[in-house]
């Protein structure tokens, strides 16, 4: 297994999971990285591990530079069992070493492995020096778990940002200038939309400090790292935290007889009037996370479903509650639908949507199969919406 030199005696020893296509619900087309790195100083330190069924593969990584058992400091920035997972194997190899974690991570960790390990909590301004480096940390809960932190070697200009600038993808490159810019922007776009989202807040919060920092090397915990588009990265995630948007409508529907896609069709052909970018989704053709990938950016967005049993439909109804639990923030919305004899549909997209934070500011329902006077009155009274 190849290692990678990340800086002068800071290596990349994580794994690549080739075969990953769903993570929490989230799908990824291009599978994933989980990054672990090993420090080679007067103390040998290991910044996180990877999920557990890839542990043979960052070991034998470890092998290639040191003695897994003269590994002195183990670095647990989040406890999730996709960066912790090894780390109960691993000390089997060196007992005598340090855990170092937050004080929620130590929890964390205590909660999940039912293990009394020799822990050292850190909080933000802490350092730890290991010979020729120091390691400082800093706290960031809630990006996006309550024990999240990362940490920061001054000396080499290198942060270990945990879930922070990450992305799903499996590749053998290691470093932002070796991918095509497009796919590593569109992967962190997709992660951050999925992931972090519901927490701009703190994101925002965690980038006063971040600027502060010297930063030549962000090492991430998924995905590539970044060495040449840092001011790249970091404008976005300033611009996602911020929940900034494009003159782009989101619509999104399901249909059982088509009356519900005409409604989606004039829709967008209003907006297109309007000069907006449009993303459409058939939710029976398009997965949930594709779809945030692009409501990250959006100023609107629309949803669509015909009443069936006095709801909506269950694709629809999944899409509603993921998209709730991620609240995109300061954006406009138009519920839509076709309906029978009642239509309870647009009613529950409405209160949804207005549970989830957006601003709705129409809702639309045409009466079993809309006529051409329907679809123009309908193009009107959207144009007049926007």
């Amino acid at each position: 297994m190849k290692t990678i030199e990340v800086k002068k005696d800071i290596y990349w020893v994580g794994a690549i999971d080739w075969d990953l296509r769903n993570f929490h619900g989230y799908l990824t087309q291009r599978g994933s990285t989980y990054n672990a790195y090993l420090i080679i100083d007067e103390k040998i330190v290991l910044v996180d591990t990877v999920k557990h069924y890839l542990y043979d593969e960052m070991l034998e990584r470890i092998k290639k530079i040191v003695d897994p058992s003269k590994i002195d400091y183990i670095i647990s920035n989040h406890v999730e069992m996709d960066h912790s997972g090894c780390i109960p194997k691993i000390l089997q190899l060196c007992p005598n070493a340090t855990v170092i974690t937050s004080p929620q991570g130590e929890k964390g960790l205590r909660q999940h492995y039912k293990q009394d390990w020799n822990f050292q909590v850190v909080k933000s301004g802490d350092n730890v020096n290991i010979g020729k480096r120091n390691i400082t940390f800093l706290q960031t809960p809630m990006i996006h778990w309550p024990d999240n932190m990362v940490s920061y070697i001054p000396e080499e200009k290198i942060i270990f940002s945990n879930d922070a600038f990450g992305q799903h993808m499996a590749t053998s490159e290691r470093f932002d200038d070796e991918v095509q810019y497009s796919t590593i922007i569109e992967e962190a776009r997709k992660y951050y939309a999925n992931i972090v989202l519901p927490y701009g807040t703190q994101v925002q919060k965690v980038m006063e400090e971040v600027r502060k920092l010297d930063i030549e090397i962000i090492a991430t915990s998924h995905g590539i790292i970044w060495r040449k588009y840092i001011p790249d990265i970091i404008e976005q995630y300033d611009k996602w935290s911020k929940n900034e948007t494009d003159k782009k409508v989101v619509i999104v529907y399901d249909t059982m007889w088509n009356s519900t896609k005409k409604m989606a069709d004039t829709i967008k052909s209003a907006f297109e009037s309007k000069d907006y970018t449009i993303c459409m989704y058939n939710l029976q053709a398009t997965h949930i996370s594709d779809i945030m990938t692009e409501l990250i950016t959006a100023e609107y967005i629309c949803v669509g479903s015909p009443t069936l049993n006095s709801g909506v439909l269950p694709t629809v109804a999944a899409f509603l509650t993921y998209l709730k639990g991620l609240a995109p923030k300061n954006r406009k919305a138009i519920a839509f639908g076709s309906y029978g004899w009642a239509p309870l549909s647009i009613k529950e997209i409405e209160e949804t949507l207005k549970s989830a934070g957006f601003d709705v500011v129409g809702t639309e329902k045409i009466n079993y199969v809309p006529s051409e006077e329907d679809l123009e009155g309908l193009r009107g009274r959207v144009e007049g919406l926007i």
